[in-house]
């Protein structure tokens, strides 16, 4: 799997803050393509939020398989 490029969050579920600059870039690539969707598709809502919806969807999928450990509920112990 290699080296990790997000860390499970201590408390709640799923993955917090990158802890790798590929995490950042996947991260501001993500942000890019939102904003830049909002943007270039300001006149089809469809094609806006279409777009929106495979992009959360493509990075939740990779975020969760570069993460350093399984999601699962965590109440701050380890």
């Amino acid at each position: 799997m290699g080296k990790p490029w997000f860390r499970v969050k201590r408390y709640g579920f799923g993955a917090g803050l990158p802890c790798s600059w590929e995490g950042w870039l996947m991260t501001a690539g993500f942000m890019a393509l939102v904003l830049g969707s909002s943007i270039l598709a300001e006149q089809h809502a469809g094609w806006r939020l279409a777009i929106i919806l495979v992009a959360v969807a493509v990075f939740c999928v990779i975020t969760r398989v570069k993460s350093d450990a399984p999601w699962k509920w965590r109440w701050g112990q380890e």
